[in-house]
């Protein structure tokens, strides 16, 4: 019953969210225009519900220059290709703002376990034991107010499962204003840094890393 009661909210908060900050949508896209050539949006592909793909949309914070074909924190110098208003955009959380359009087409939740990299596929293997790939992913979750960026796969992943064990009205709670807190702190955010345990298997597409990612140019 509560997933039914899950997606009206998701449904209300995201529309009410998208008017809410329909100014500071604008005035972001035209800063990231001013700020460095290229696209306003990027796309990652994403674990969703059951481990099916999809496309999660962000603002770009990188260079249109940025090689492509390993995660940031891979990278000689990786700051040298964040832009001035990526890194404000990053440590203030807004990048995900375009998250809301996953959200109303029923990709994402507003809470609930981050989406996996494709790629990741050890966060993937350690989600599989708690059930976690069984159920919607969302912009934020129990894992991302206790510790984000800085969890090892393993922890991640337990988290993630103490989700599901709890899942309900008073966990989605918890998760929305843990995240309110996290992100006015800017606490656990990693950028450029390798994290420990969090390594992303390489193929042949571009390998991203949920700390900072490298970026696939969504044409706008």
């Amino acid at each position: 019953m509560y997933r039914f009661i899950k997606r009206f909210l998701d449904i209300v908060v995201s529309s009410m969210a998208l008017i809410v900050f329909s100014p500071l949508l604008l005035l972001v896209s035209i800063a990231i225009k001013l700020d460095s050539p290229g696209p306003i949006l990027f796309k990652q592909k994403r674990v969703g519900l059951h481990k099916n793909y999809f496309y999660i949309y962000k603002f770009r914070t990188m260079r249109v220059d940025t090689p492509n074909d390993k995660p940031t924190h891979l990278l000689e110098n990786p700051e040298q290709y964040i832009s001035r208003v990526g890194k404000f955009l990053r440590k203030s959380s807004c990048d995900e703002l375009p998250n809301i359009i996953c959200v109303l087409t029923n990709k994402l939740s507003i809470i609930g376990p981050r989406p996996a990299l494709w790629n990741q596929y050890d966060l993937i293997d350690e989600r599989d034991k708690y059930g976690a790939n069984d159920v919607k992913p969302g912009i934020t979750g129990w894992a991302q107010i206790n510790g984000r960026d800085e969890l090892p796969i393993e922890t991640k992943a337990w988290f993630d499962g103490e989700y599901v064990k709890h899942f309900g009205l008073i966990m989605d709670i918890k998760c929305f204003f843990g995240t309110i807190v996290k992100v006015i702190k800017k606490e656990g955010v990693v950028e450029g840094m390798a994290v420990k345990s969090e390594t992303v298997q390489m193929t042949e597409q571009p390998a991203l890393s949920e700390a900072a990612a490298t970026e696939e140019i969504v044409d706008n």
